[in-house]
């Protein structure tokens, strides 16, 4: 299918959409490119709700693949980096597999030793999304059956990305339940603000003074420990380095990452209340890109003492988190 414009609205992004492929079973796959005024880009799969490319002042700054076959080979599914997907219905670990909502244990897929990760092998970054393009952007949705990967609950869910001439990427999540269940969406882009090489050489900033210390298993302990006089200290920007972060911030504020290279940077504001940082220590290129994602903590639904991810009928789960790109010429 050609391109065919679909939008286009004063301040916000032309959006045209365009064929991606077919799956093996001869689903079709959209891609839709939202362009701003700024010749900002960003490529949105309907396959998982990928975002498959941000272009910046001229460079693609997230990882992912070119055609359909990079995300749906048996290569990719055994290393499974969720390049740019939407994450659900649980983003990050559930410990042991399993959770308790109102005196009953629901037991979810192990696909990350004995934890699951990310709603299971077969969560939302594998699931085609409907797709239909709003003003500066395009509107995901999709429902997520009752007892899918071991969730309760008729999930109704969609996710919404515009672009603005200001170079602002918003991500919008809404669900609605018809059954008590827990729910913790996210993307997992992996940027890299200099579009090759390592990440790390990129300066980061998250305004967080306390974080969530894990065991062996990457689950958390319960402590909301002081990151002062730790690797996790961030509340100033500094370079990365080579420490194999994968762990979860208390946000008090918003994240700042630049690229001191070539100047890139990216700044997130969130309604999350916590941000996990994995350096990529486990992708096929070590440390390649970084992903930032926006969330409650890893394994809330065993811990009574971390914000709340439950949703019950009548309620919406509402998240917005806003990506704002920009160059920065200091040396």
């Amino acid at each position: 299918m050609p391109a065919v414009s679909a939008h286009s609205s004063p301040g916000l992004a032309r959006v045209s959409r365009a064929s991606f492929g077919a799956l093996p079973d001869g689903t079709a796959i959209e891609r839709f490119t939202l362009a701003n005024a700024r010749g900002t880009t960003v490529a949105v799969l309907t396959y998982g709700g990928i975002v498959q490319r941000v272009e910046l002042a001229g460079v693609n700054v997230v990882l992912g693949h070119d055609e359909l076959d990079g995300y749906t080979s048996e290569a990719y599914a055994a290393s499974m980096p969720y390049y740019g997907a939407i994450i659900g219905r649980y983003g990050n670990r559930i410990a042991g597999g399993t959770f308790t909502l109102d005196g009953r244990t629901y037991t979810l897929p192990l696909n990350n030793g004995p934890n699951s990760l990310h709603g299971g092998e077969l969560g939302f970054h594998v699931r085609v999304w409907d797709a239909a393009p709003v003003p500066g952007g395009v509107r995901l949705a999709r429902t997520s059956p009752d007892g899918e990967c071991g969730y309760p609950g008729t999930l109704d869910v969609a996710v919404t990305y515009t672009l603005d001439d200001e170079d602002r990427l918003r991500i919008a999540y809404e669900a609605t339940t018809d059954a008590p269940t827990v729910v913790n969406l996210t993307n997992h882009s992996y940027w890299n603000l200099a579009g090759a090489g390592t990440i790390d050489d990129h300066e980061l900033r998250i305004a967080a003074s306390r974080y969530t210390p894990v065991d062996a298993a990457l689950i958390p302990t319960g402590e909301l420990a002081p990151v002062e006089g730790t690797p996790m200290d961030f509340r100033r920007a500094r370079r990365i380095g080579s420490h194999p972060y994968d762990h979860n911030w208390v946000l008090e504020g918003d994240i700042g990452l630049r690229d001191p290279a070539g100047g890139r940077t990216l700044t997130i504001s969130t309604t999350e209340p916590g941000l996990q940082f994995y350096a990529g220590g486990m992708l096929s290129t070590p440390r390649a890109g970084l992903a930032l994602e926006t969330q409650h903590f890893p394994d809330s639904p065993n811990r009574s003492g971390f914000p709340s991810t439950v949703l019950r009928p009548g309620e919406t789960f509402a998240s917005t988190t806003l990506l704002t790109f920009g160059v920065d010429r200091r040396p």
